[in-house]
């Protein structure tokens, strides 16, 4: 088994590898197997992710719970509307209806939240 991914090096764009093709062609090829590589693995990663069974809305309960105590900081609250085809539906309320932070709250707070338990959920989206 391949060791922990290293995510943390900077992918080079095909203008930059042909640049350095021009002046290193060994050092070029190396690290275009190796983004490839990685690409691979990071690709398999997330569909290993994304495969598991779809959660029943009640077992999203729980994370909707934890996002609302947050939410509810500066006067917000998040209801849960549905769940259909990997997308969460969910309805901000309180001071986050209107907000214009509202958007970065759902993406920050509530989605990051609920994908990092359950990866299988595509996106979270609110309506009004």
């Amino acid at each position: 088994m391949p060791g922990p991914l290293k995510t943390d090096a900077p992918f080079y764009t095909e203008e930059e590898l042909d640049r350095l093709e021009a002046s290193d062609p060994v050092l070029a090829a190396r690290i275009a197997r190796e983004q490839l590589l990685l690409r691979k693995r990071l690709e398999a990663q997330a569909a290993a992710a994304t495969a598991g069974p779809m959660p029943a809305l009640g077992d999203l309960e729980p994370v909707i719970d934890e996002a609302r105590v947050i939410l509810q900081r500066d006067g917000g609250d998040i209801e849960l509307l549905g769940l259909e085809g990997g997308i969460l539906t969910v309805r901000l309320k309180g001071n986050c209806s209107g907000c214009p932070r509202a958007p970065l709250d759902l993406k920050q707070v509530v989605e990051k939240l609920v994908r990092s338990r359950y990866p299988q959920i595509a996106k979270v989206r609110s309506v009004a």
